[in-house]
């Protein structure tokens, strides 16, 4: 994951601001004490939404508590408190980490340091459920041989994110997975590959790189050729995925209040993708 999930902060509750940063903070603290300190640097802000939606469709309350941490030495923070729950997305969050460096690794031949500074968290997510790592290695394996034939279709080619996301979603909630929660995190693991590849598009262009985008509409020179040539399909693509992820969302019997979540979810997303589609044609 890479970051991409994460609240409109200006319709966000108060209340579920301050929730949200303490399972930030929570997950944070779990990395540490489950996977090393090196491997907090691999945080990202979309595992604090994990954290949130597990919790509330597992019925496992969050314990928040006031606590120092190395980033915040002197002043102390809310800070949800560690549980299994933190602790598996601890693993999670590195083990995604780790094969995204390995993936930048193959792309551009860069991230061999930050591969250094998680390769014993990697170890030790392994170690503690070596399931989640299979997850992420197999899916990841899938993608890179999509990617290197040149897959054309960006269904076919955000496939194996999906399913990643998919299994990921069942193995977290165990007893609480059902086929909504499934088909959700399908079709969120769909739209953070796309809404990424979307964001990378003229890197990608630049340095020569597998772009999705770039062969499924017609090796558009640069991205506003590209909104122009297939901005309608865009839409329909995104939407689609919306909807994909709003009819589940409606389908999940949650144990509490779930205002954080639908906020993400419903207007964090499209928020995200419309701010992306925007670059440089504000139109």
């Amino acid at each position: 994951m890479f970051g991409y999930v994460k609240p409109d902060l200006p319709y966000l509750y108060l209340k579920d601001d301050k929730l949200y940063k303490a399972l930030y903070c929570g997950v944070c603290k779990s990395i540490g004490k489950t996977c090393g300190q090196k491997a907090r640097l691999s945080l990202t802000y979309d595992i604090a939404f994990l954290s949130a939606f597990a919790h509330n469709l597992c019925g496992k309350d969050v314990t928040i508590k006031k606590e120092h941490c190395i980033v915040h030495p002197l002043i102390s923070r809310p800070m949800a408190s560690r549980d299994e729950i933190t602790e598996t997305m601890a693993c999670v969050n590195v083990a995604l980490a780790y094969f995204k460096v390995q993936d930048d690794i193959s792309d551009e031949g860069k991230g061999k340091l930050k591969r250094l500074l998680l390769s014993s968290g990697y170890k030790a997510a392994c170690k503690k459920d070596k399931r989640i790592a299979e997850i992420v290695r197999d899916n990841y394996r899938d993608l890179r041989t999509l990617e290197k034939n040149g897959e054309s279709s960006i269904d076919r080619v955000s496939e194996p994110f999906s399913i990643m996301m998919k299994d990921l979603s069942v193995l977290v909630l165990e007893k609480k997975a059902t086929e909504a929660t499934g088909e959700l995190f399908y079709y969120l693991g769909k739209w953070i590959y796309l809404v990424d590849a979307l964001d990378d598009y003229e890197k990608d262009i630049a340095k020569g790189d597998y772009n999705p985008f770039y062969l499924a509409y017609g090796n558009q020179p640069d991205f506003g050729s590209l909104i122009k040539a297939a901005g309608k399909d865009l839409n329909f693509v995104f939407s689609d995925l919306f909807t994909g992820i709003r009819t589940n969302l409606s389908r999940c019997e949650f144990a509490f209040n779930h205002d954080l979540i639908d906020n993400i979810l419903l207007r964090g997303l499209p928020e995200t993708t419309l701010a992306i589609l925007k670059k440089g044609n504000e139109k």
